[in-house]
Formats: structure tokens, C-alpha cells, sequence
């Protein structure tokens, strides 16, 4: 349907555009940016009309980065936080280093971290027999779930038991991470798209990421006026733009 650019005509109820959107998107699968959207937002006071459809296509559009990250990962079997004098005066003390033992079916590894590392294993509320990893480069910490050994255990809330790490305490992992280009422009204070693009392409050049076309899925496609169908024939010839699908659904028949 997608890749032959067919026409399928349907005797559907109304609402079926976005059934049919919704069953594209699981088919699709999480890896792959769906954005659904109905043609009359584009209409707006605030916001011209390709701004609109701009937002949009970069949602359908993801970024796939691939880190390599030096991590800490076991279960912890020792959690000790070490207290000194205060330096600026009195009777309270500080944590000078925190000392964590970490076990793995290759291993144990006892670490000397940061005091405020100790910080971030108070959020997660990690305590002995969790299973965490740590990473070297940030010091961020995450409690994985309670160790598989102690499944035994009674306990009034329900616990996320994972089994025991099989390989080394220190490690490299690939972590692979998909987000659209839609979020990028939020998280870096909304710059203009270009800016955006060069460092996109330089993460591109260096190997470091892919770009990952989706699908835009424009439900009640006969809302759009001249102005938006001109400005999506400008996008779609690039290489490396989103498949834009659009549903009509009138006197019971879909059109796609």
C-alpha cells in the first residue's frame, strides 16, 4: 500500500482513517516514527500552515544514534557511604566517597565513586541484592531490578526481578537510541531546522547515526488547500524525507 502508492476504496464507518493509521503504526513497530495527524491542523492563527507540516515531517523522521559506553553493571552487594569532617566548620559531616560492590557470574568489583553518585543511588533507591549499572563517563546510575536470587523473598510490593549480569563488571555496551528530529528541535530551545540538520549530518559523517525515514499519516487529507499540497511536493523528493499517506473518508468510502 505504502510502497506502490496504490488507491484502495473501503465501505467503512467514518472513523476508519484513523483505525487504519493506528494499525500502520503497530505494524510498523516502535523502531520506525508514525505521526498521525488530521488535515485541518494545519489551520491556525498563531502558526503559518508549512510550519505546521514541517513539525510534523520531523516527527516522521528519526535520528537512530549508536554510543559506546564504558558501564559499571552487577548486583550490589555492599553500598557504604564514607563521612569526614565538615571542611567549612561544625558538627555536621559530609560524604566524602561512597564504596559499592558490584557482582556479576564473572566476578566481583568493589568501586570507590563520587559523593554525589551516592545522590543518584538515593533516587533509585538501590540497596543491596539490586541489580544496577553505572556509567563511567557520566556517573548516571539505574536500578535494572531486584536480582532474580531473591525471588524467594515476601515482600508487600511487587518487585521487577532480573537475573544475575553473566559478564564482566566493567564493560562497553552499545546503546542504541531512536528519537525524532521533532524532539531534537525542542530539547536544543527550538533553533531554526538548519542548525538542527548540520549536526545531524555531522553525526551521520562520523558513523555515529542514521537517519530512519517514518510515516506521515494525514487523516481528512481534503482539508489541505493549494498552499500545503505545493509545500509537500517541495519535501518529498528528498532522499531521505518520510512516505506521507493521506485518507479521505466520505459517503462511507475511505480512500487511501
Amino acid at each position: 500500500m505504502i510502497c506502490n502508492l496504490l488507491k484502495l476504496l473501503l465501505p467503512p464507518p467514518p472513523p476508519t482513517g484513523l483505525t487504519l493509521g493506528g494499525a500502520m503504526a503497530q505494524e510498523l513497530g516502535n523502531k520506525v516514527p508514525f505521526c498521525p495527524m488530521v488535515g485541518s491542523e494545519v489551520y491556525s492563527s498563531e502558526i503559518k500552515k508549512t510550519e505546521v507540516l514541517m513539525e510534523n515531517f520531523r516527527r516522521a523522521i528519526g535520528l537512530r544514534i549508536k554510543e559506546t559506553k564504558e558501564v559499571y553493571e552487577g548486583e550490589v552487594t555492599e553500598l557504604t557511604p564514607c563521612e569526614t569532617e565538615n571542611p567549612m566548620g561544625g558538627y555536621g559531616k559530609t560524604i566524602s566517597h561512597v564504596i559499592i560492590g558490584l557482582k556479576t557470574g564473572k566476578g566481583t568489583k568493589q568501586l570507590k565513586l563520587d559523593p554525589s553518585i551516592y545522590d543518584s543511588l538515593q533516587k533509585e533507591c538501590v540497596e543491596a541484592g539490586d541489580v544496577i549499572y553505572i556509567e563511567a563517563n557520566s556517573g548516571a546510575v539505574k536500578r535494572q531490578g531486584r536480582c532474580d536470587t531473591f525471588a524467594t523473598e515476601f515482600d508487600l510490593e511487587a518487585e521487577e526481578y532480573v537475573p544475575l549480569p553473566k559478564g564482566d563488571v566493567h564493560k562497553k555496551n552499545e546503546i542504541i537510541q531512536d528519537i525524532p528530529l521533532h524532539d531534537l528541535d525542542i530539547a536544543n530551545a527550538r533553533p531554526q531546522g538548519a542548525e538542527i540538520n548540520k549536526v545531524v549530518n555531522c553525526y551521520i559523517d562520523q558513523g555515529v547515526a542514521e537517519l530512519v525515514p517514518g510515516v506521515l499519516f494525514v487523516d481528512e487529507v481534503h482539508m489541505l488547500d493549494i498552499e500545503c499540497f505545493t509545500y509537500l511536493k517541495l519535501l518529498l523528493p528528498c532522499p531521505s524525507t518520510c512516505v506521507v499517506t493521506g485518507c479521505v473518508t466520505e459517503n462511507r468510502v475511505c480512500v487511501i
